[in-house]
């Protein structure tokens, strides 16, 4: 998408060269302020216990999991040409109603999300956002103000500001938010050391010719970063939106500038120069093609994750896996501030990741083992919880219920990576009442309900089309909507638990671990707290 804004649909039309570019009696969950421990999930509203997107800024592009899951092949997308990419615009902002505004917002988040998606706040906070003076700087200060709502400290050079309404009223957004402004005079010659990350909004896809003062001098001091990454040493990561600056929107870095970015965002599509990028991040932002428009041009565009506002084009770059880690950055979780009985934390922990819109924060890694020893996992969802336990439901017939048949113990394990939290409980486990799996599978839609008597859990079928057919089979029986019946082999388990552990993680690794197991004293069970080393 950009920098596809003129300032006006005629503009671009006689310069189209030319841009800037649980329980069954159990209480409904209720607010923070209810102490009532008898929450069936269940029983939540639609959407609470699944959202689509985190509160905090490293699920607006779904993190790196979800988005490989549609990385492209860069030869499968498609790339535009200088003619295409400028009547891509002028159809955008003729017949189908976008405005400067609208695309320049949404290029500017696409940015700013790409950015947070790989170059995470507690490692790369200082940002240099360096604007042109056309619909590529606005680019910018759209991606400055949300990465300043991310967390992150953007400061901005804008040498050549426009004094058009659209500009002055992103920079005055900006100002109201205590961005400083710094002159190129006042920048360091060497920018490796006063920043993380440096966004390179100055030129976009109209752009021809040599860059002139003082860009030109901008652009080699970006270039001039390179000795830092031969030597291996710190440096500024580099971020391109649409096209790298000075580059030939078609064939690239044909003055030999040595240019070289580190990330490039491409926009609405990637323009032909996307093609000579080497570097290690390449993302298409700008959700908003309209179908007529990826009709008309033929586009081949990668299909954007969940609610991103970001996909990654190309392969991810190889990683030393011993080196991956992250720095957690979070609240000291104390013993003064703890809950005296474990399963109160654990609801004040419950709600505060629902609150932050974790997604499917009752999602639990469920461990058993045979009689023998041997262990096994898998993630299942937590459908009720109170005083006497946890609940989830399966088949009975699957590898977990026999585990369970033959050593009725487990232990559970909550992630919650939005919040640098964990929470694992061990216990012994039982059945529910045959009423309380009745009253839960007749609570849910009734796909699942069939979706249940039609898998012999864990066991071995012909492949997918055994189990479609016999889901049509049964679809078509009650297709008068009469009651379905649960299976006997179905129905839920109740971990009473004997130990908590609540994990918070902190910096340099020392993270908090506060264990609760149960002990009397004067004839009455109470919850022992005890610090455990990280």
């Amino acid at each position: 998408m950009r920098p596809f804004m003129r300032t006006a649909l005629s503009m671009s039309r006689l310069v189209s060269a030319h841009s800037f570019h649980l329980k069954s009696n159990a209480t409904p969950i209720i607010s923070h302020s209810s102490r009532s421990l008898r929450i069936p999930l269940f029983k939540l509203p639609q959407g609470v216990c699944r959202p689509n997107s985190s509160s905090e800024f490293r699920w607006f592009c779904s993190k790196s999991r979800i988005a490989a899951a549609t990385m492209q092949n860069r030869e499968s997308v498609s790339y535009l040409t200088q003619k295409e990419a400028a009547e891509v615009d002028e159809i955008l902002m003729g017949p189908l109603g976008f405005s400067v505004e609208q695309l320049m917002e949404l290029a500017g988040l696409s940015v700013a999300t790409s950015i947070a998606e790989v170059y995470k706040v507690n490692e790369y906070k200082r940002v240099l956002v360096i604007c042109g003076p056309g619909n590529n700087g606005g680019d910018g200060l759209v991606a400055a103000r949300h990465l300043f709502h991310f967390g992150y400290n953007p400061s901005i050079c804008y040498p050549k500001r426009t004094p058009k309404p659209l500009y002055a009223g992103l920079v005055t957004q900006l100002e109201s938010l205590s961005v400083p402004f710094v002159s190129v005079e006042d920048l360091p010659l060497d920018l490796s050391k006063d920043f993380d990350i440096i966004i390179d909004a100055i030129f976009g896809f109209s752009f021809h010719g040599a860059p002139r003062p003082p860009f030109n001098d901008l652009i080699q001091r970006l270039v001039s970063l390179n000795e830092y990454k031969e030597a291996k040493q710190r440096f500024p990561v580099v971020v391109s939106v649409d096209i790298p600056s000075g580059w030939h929107v078609e064939e690239g870095d044909i003055s030999d500038s040595s240019f070289k970015p580190d990330m490039l965002v491409s926009l609405t599509a990637p323009k032909l120069c996307a093609k000579r990028f080497h570097g290690p991040h390449h993302f298409l932002g700008g959700r908003f093609v309209p179908p007529s428009i990826v009709s008309k041009f033929n586009l081949h565009l990668p299909p954007y994750p969940g609610t991103a506002m970001c996909v990654r084009i190309g392969k991810p770059p190889q990683v030393d896996i011993a080196a991956l880690r992250e720095n957690y950055i979070s609240p000291e979780f104390v013993e003064d501030n703890v809950e005296a009985d474990p399963i109160h934390q654990f609801r004040k922990w419950f709600d505060e990741a629902i609150a932050a819109n974790l997604r499917e924060p009752n999602a639990m890694s469920l461990s058993t083992a045979t009689s023998d020893g041997k262990p096994s996992s898998r993630m299942v969802l937590l459908k009720g919880f109170d005083e006497d336990g946890f609940v989830w439901y399966t088949n009975y017939g699957s590898r977990k219920a026999h585990d369970l048949a033959e050593n009725p113990r487990a232990s559970l394990l909550f992630f919650w990576d939005g919040l640098n939290r964990q929470v694992r409980v061990e216990g012994t486990v039982q059945k529910v009442s045959e009423e309380e799996s009745e009253q839960y599978f007749h609570s849910r839609p009734r796909g699942s309900q069939l979706g249940a008597i039609v898998s012999p859990q864990s066991s071995v079928v012909p492949g997918r089309h055994f189990l479609i057919d016999k889901f049509k089979e049964l679809e078509d029986r009650y297709s008068n909507g009469s009651l379905i019946p649960k299976p006997k082999y179905w129905g839920g388990y109740r971990l009473k638990p004997e130990t908590f552990e609540f994990w918070q993680g902190q910096p340099s690794r020392l993270h908090d671990r506060l264990q609760y197991s149960p002990c009397e004293i004067e004839g009455k069970k109470v919850w022992k707290v005890e610090r455990l080393a990280p």
